[in-house]
Protein backbone atom coordinates (compact mmCIF):
# COMPACT_ATOMS: atom_id res chain seq x y z
CA UNK A 1 0.00 0.00 0.00
CA UNK A 2 1.21 3.39 -0.76
CA UNK A 3 2.70 5.11 2.45
CA UNK A 4 2.84 9.21 2.74
CA UNK A 5 6.18 10.69 3.68
CA UNK A 6 6.27 13.69 5.01
CA UNK A 7 4.97 16.60 7.32
CA UNK A 8 2.27 18.23 5.14
CA UNK A 9 -1.51 18.56 7.19
CA UNK A 10 -4.50 16.78 6.69
CA UNK A 11 -7.33 18.97 5.16
CA UNK A 12 -10.88 18.09 4.94
CA UNK A 13 -12.14 19.38 1.58
CA UNK A 14 -11.98 17.23 -1.46
CA UNK A 15 -10.10 17.89 -4.50
CA UNK A 16 -11.71 17.88 -7.55
CA UNK A 17 -10.48 19.80 -10.43
CA UNK A 18 -8.13 17.69 -12.88
CA UNK A 19 -5.75 19.52 -15.50
CA UNK A 20 -4.33 17.00 -17.80
CA UNK A 21 -1.83 17.74 -20.18
CA UNK A 22 -2.27 16.61 -23.18
CA UNK A 23 -0.55 19.27 -25.74
CA UNK A 24 2.69 16.52 -27.64
CA UNK A 25 2.97 15.52 -30.34
CA UNK A 26 4.57 12.22 -29.19
CA UNK A 27 6.55 10.92 -32.14
CA UNK A 28 8.19 7.68 -30.47
CA UNK A 29 4.64 5.82 -30.19
CA UNK A 30 3.59 7.55 -33.75
CA UNK A 31 3.16 4.14 -35.36
CA UNK A 32 0.10 3.53 -33.13
CA UNK A 33 -1.49 6.72 -34.29
CA UNK A 34 -0.99 10.85 -35.30
CA UNK A 35 -2.31 11.80 -32.21
CA UNK A 36 -0.84 10.32 -28.18
CA UNK A 37 -4.13 10.89 -26.50
CA UNK A 38 -5.99 9.55 -28.56
CA UNK A 39 -4.16 6.20 -29.70
CA UNK A 40 -6.38 3.22 -28.34
CA UNK A 41 -4.78 1.19 -25.63
CA UNK A 42 -6.83 -2.21 -25.42
CA UNK A 43 -9.55 -0.46 -26.81
CA UNK A 44 -9.96 2.89 -24.81
CA UNK A 45 -7.81 6.26 -26.01
CA UNK A 46 -4.94 6.97 -23.30
CA UNK A 47 -6.94 10.27 -22.32
CA UNK A 48 -9.97 8.31 -21.56
CA UNK A 49 -8.32 5.80 -19.20
CA UNK A 50 -6.40 8.75 -17.63
CA UNK A 51 -10.08 10.58 -17.23
CA UNK A 52 -11.61 7.60 -15.65
CA UNK A 53 -8.79 6.98 -13.35
CA UNK A 54 -9.16 10.70 -12.08
CA UNK A 55 -13.00 10.51 -11.91
CA UNK A 56 -12.06 7.10 -9.78
CA UNK A 57 -9.89 8.82 -7.73
CA UNK A 58 -12.16 12.16 -6.99
CA UNK A 59 -11.67 14.40 -9.92
CA UNK A 60 -14.79 15.53 -11.51
CA UNK A 61 -13.73 18.97 -13.37
CA UNK A 62 -11.67 18.59 -15.94
CA UNK A 63 -8.89 21.05 -17.76
CA UNK A 64 -7.13 19.62 -20.55
CA UNK A 65 -4.20 21.28 -22.57
CA UNK A 66 -4.42 20.59 -26.10
CA UNK A 67 -1.90 21.67 -28.56
CA UNK A 68 -0.53 19.39 -31.72
CA UNK A 69 -3.84 18.58 -33.27
CA UNK A 70 -5.27 20.54 -31.10
CA UNK A 71 -9.15 20.46 -32.64
CA UNK A 72 -9.21 16.42 -32.56
CA UNK A 73 -8.02 16.59 -29.25
CA UNK A 74 -11.05 18.62 -28.19
CA UNK A 75 -13.36 17.18 -30.32
CA UNK A 76 -12.75 14.03 -28.85
CA UNK A 77 -12.41 15.42 -25.23
CA UNK A 78 -15.80 17.06 -25.26
CA UNK A 79 -17.55 14.06 -26.44
CA UNK A 80 -16.23 11.87 -23.80
CA UNK A 81 -17.76 14.83 -21.39
CA UNK A 82 -20.89 14.44 -22.84
CA UNK A 83 -20.48 10.42 -22.42
CA UNK A 84 -19.26 10.51 -18.48
CA UNK A 85 -21.57 13.69 -18.28
CA UNK A 86 -18.58 15.46 -16.43
CA UNK A 87 -17.06 19.22 -17.07
CA UNK A 88 -14.06 19.15 -19.57
CA UNK A 89 -13.14 22.54 -20.55
CA UNK A 90 -9.86 22.24 -23.13
CA UNK A 91 -7.14 25.21 -23.32
CA UNK A 92 -5.29 25.73 -26.20
CA UNK A 93 -1.89 25.98 -26.21
CA UNK A 94 -0.62 27.73 -29.51
CA UNK A 95 3.33 27.05 -28.68
CA UNK A 96 2.95 23.12 -28.29
CA UNK A 97 6.52 22.79 -29.03
CA UNK A 98 7.84 24.67 -25.79
CA UNK A 99 8.39 22.06 -22.72
CA UNK A 100 5.50 21.13 -20.68
CA UNK A 101 5.55 24.33 -17.97
CA UNK A 102 4.64 26.13 -20.79
CA UNK A 103 1.49 23.90 -20.85
CA UNK A 104 0.57 24.34 -17.25
CA UNK A 105 0.90 27.86 -17.38
CA UNK A 106 -1.71 28.38 -19.89
CA UNK A 107 -4.46 26.93 -17.13
CA UNK A 108 -3.35 29.63 -14.88
CA UNK A 109 -6.43 31.76 -15.09
CA UNK A 110 -8.67 28.87 -15.06
CA UNK A 111 -7.30 27.29 -11.40
CA UNK A 112 -7.16 29.23 -8.25
CA UNK A 113 -7.62 26.46 -5.98
CA UNK A 114 -5.79 22.86 -5.35
CA UNK A 115 -5.87 20.79 -8.58
CA UNK A 116 -4.38 17.45 -9.30
CA UNK A 117 -1.88 17.86 -11.91
CA UNK A 118 -2.18 14.51 -14.38
CA UNK A 119 -0.19 13.44 -18.49
CA UNK A 120 -2.67 12.31 -20.75
CA UNK A 121 -0.11 9.33 -21.29
CA UNK A 122 0.69 8.49 -17.70
CA UNK A 123 -1.56 5.19 -17.12
CA UNK A 124 -2.36 4.96 -12.82
CA UNK A 125 -3.90 2.89 -9.75
CA UNK A 126 -6.98 5.82 -8.98
CA UNK A 127 -6.07 4.82 -5.01
CA UNK A 128 -2.56 7.38 -6.00
CA UNK A 129 -5.43 10.39 -6.02
CA UNK A 130 -7.23 9.25 -2.72
CA UNK A 131 -4.23 9.13 -1.02
CA UNK A 132 -2.66 12.37 -2.05
CA UNK A 133 -5.97 13.75 -0.97
CA UNK A 134 -5.32 12.42 2.34
CA UNK A 135 -2.09 14.04 2.78
CA UNK A 136 -2.55 17.78 0.78
CA UNK A 137 0.04 20.01 0.18
CA UNK A 138 -0.23 23.36 2.60
CA UNK A 139 -0.80 26.75 0.99
CA UNK A 140 1.96 27.24 -1.05
CA UNK A 141 3.35 23.95 -1.67
CA UNK A 142 2.66 20.97 -4.18
CA UNK A 143 3.02 17.21 -3.64
CA UNK A 144 3.69 14.91 -6.08
CA UNK A 145 3.21 10.62 -6.10
CA UNK A 146 7.19 9.42 -6.55
CA UNK A 147 8.20 5.63 -7.01
CA UNK A 148 11.08 4.53 -4.75
CA UNK A 149 11.15 1.18 -6.34
CA UNK A 150 14.16 2.27 -8.96
CA UNK A 151 13.99 -1.41 -10.28
CA UNK A 152 10.54 -1.16 -11.44
CA UNK A 153 10.30 -3.10 -14.59
CA UNK A 154 7.52 -0.62 -16.02
CA UNK A 155 10.25 1.71 -15.67
CA UNK A 156 12.54 3.46 -18.71
CA UNK A 157 15.37 4.37 -16.82
CA UNK A 158 16.67 6.59 -19.39
CA UNK A 159 13.87 8.30 -19.83
CA UNK A 160 12.11 8.61 -16.55
CA UNK A 161 12.24 12.03 -14.62
CA UNK A 162 14.30 11.24 -10.77
CA UNK A 163 13.42 12.33 -7.93
CA UNK A 164 15.76 13.42 -4.87
CA UNK A 165 14.16 12.98 -1.57
CA UNK A 166 15.32 13.60 2.27
CA UNK A 167 12.72 13.64 4.84
CA UNK A 168 9.25 14.83 3.02
CA UNK A 169 10.80 17.20 0.84
CA UNK A 170 11.57 16.90 -2.95
CA UNK A 171 15.64 18.07 -3.25
CA UNK A 172 16.13 18.00 -7.12
CA UNK A 173 13.93 16.77 -9.85
CA UNK A 174 15.02 16.05 -13.37
CA UNK A 175 15.93 13.87 -15.94
CA UNK A 176 19.27 13.84 -15.96
CA UNK A 177 20.26 14.40 -12.05
CA UNK A 178 23.10 11.97 -10.83
CA UNK A 179 22.07 11.66 -7.38
CA UNK A 180 17.84 10.57 -6.72
CA UNK A 181 15.95 8.09 -4.66
CA UNK A 182 12.88 8.01 -6.66
CA UNK A 183 11.06 8.25 -9.79
CA UNK A 184 8.31 11.03 -10.88
CA UNK A 185 5.03 9.30 -11.46
CA UNK A 186 3.74 12.74 -12.81
CA UNK A 187 0.56 12.81 -10.52
CA UNK A 188 1.09 16.15 -8.59
CA UNK A 189 -1.35 17.57 -6.40
CA UNK A 190 -0.69 21.11 -6.38
CA UNK A 191 -1.70 24.49 -5.19
CA UNK A 192 -1.61 27.67 -7.70
CA UNK A 193 2.01 28.40 -6.32
CA UNK A 194 2.80 25.74 -8.75
CA UNK A 195 1.89 28.79 -11.16
CA UNK A 196 4.25 31.55 -9.58
CA UNK A 197 7.59 29.06 -9.08
CA UNK A 198 6.88 28.17 -12.96
CA UNK A 199 7.16 32.00 -14.15
CA UNK A 200 10.36 32.08 -11.95
CA UNK A 201 12.03 29.40 -13.60
CA UNK A 202 11.09 30.86 -16.97
CA UNK A 203 12.33 34.14 -15.69
CA UNK A 204 15.25 33.62 -13.76
CA UNK A 205 16.12 30.40 -15.14
CA UNK A 206 14.67 30.41 -18.84
CA UNK A 207 13.75 27.03 -18.02
CA UNK A 208 10.17 26.15 -19.11
CA UNK A 209 9.92 22.82 -18.20
CA UNK A 210 7.53 21.32 -14.72
CA UNK A 211 10.47 19.91 -13.13
CA UNK A 212 12.25 23.48 -13.23
CA UNK A 213 8.86 25.05 -11.62
CA UNK A 214 9.10 22.03 -8.84
CA UNK A 215 12.63 22.96 -8.28
CA UNK A 216 12.00 26.59 -7.25
CA UNK A 217 9.76 25.31 -4.82
CA UNK A 218 12.03 22.88 -3.21
CA UNK A 219 14.60 26.00 -3.16
CA UNK A 220 12.04 27.03 -0.31
CA UNK A 221 11.03 23.94 0.84
CA UNK A 222 7.75 23.65 -0.63
CA UNK A 223 7.84 20.87 -2.56
CA UNK A 224 6.81 17.51 -1.15
CA UNK A 225 6.46 13.99 -2.19
CA UNK A 226 3.97 10.84 -1.36
CA UNK A 227 5.59 7.10 -1.78
CA UNK A 228 3.51 4.96 -3.75
CA UNK A 229 3.72 1.55 -4.88
CA UNK A 230 0.88 1.18 -6.96
CA UNK A 231 0.80 0.94 -10.62
CA UNK A 232 1.38 3.58 -12.76
CA UNK A 233 3.60 3.90 -16.05
CA UNK A 234 4.13 6.72 -18.65
CA UNK A 235 3.02 5.29 -22.02
CA UNK A 236 6.05 6.69 -24.43
CA UNK A 237 7.25 4.47 -26.81
CA UNK A 238 6.19 0.96 -28.01
CA UNK A 239 8.05 -0.50 -25.38
CA UNK A 240 6.06 1.04 -22.54
CA UNK A 241 2.10 0.58 -24.41
CA UNK A 242 2.97 -2.99 -24.99
CA UNK A 243 3.99 -3.34 -21.17
CA UNK A 244 0.99 -0.96 -20.06
CA UNK A 245 -1.35 -3.22 -22.49
CA UNK A 246 0.06 -6.85 -20.69
CA UNK A 247 -0.36 -4.71 -17.38
CA UNK A 248 -3.99 -3.20 -17.83
CA UNK A 249 -4.98 -7.03 -19.20
CA UNK A 250 -3.91 -8.91 -15.64
CA UNK A 251 -5.98 -5.76 -14.07
CA UNK A 252 -8.50 -6.69 -15.85
CA UNK A 253 -7.97 -10.44 -15.73
CA UNK A 254 -7.51 -10.14 -12.08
Amino acid sequence: MAEFTGPTKLRSPQILKCLILAAGQGTRLKERGEVKPLVPLLGQPLIERVVCSAIDGGADEFYVVTGFEGETVTNFVEELAEKLEISITTIENQNWQKENGYSVLKAKPHLQEPFFLLMSDHLFDPTILHTLQAHPPNQGEIVLAVDNNLTNPLVDLEDVTKVDTSNGLILNIGKSIDHFRAFDTGIFLCTPALFGALEKAGDSYQDTTLSAGIRVLAESRCARYLRTDRFWIDVDDEVAFKKAEAAVHESIAD
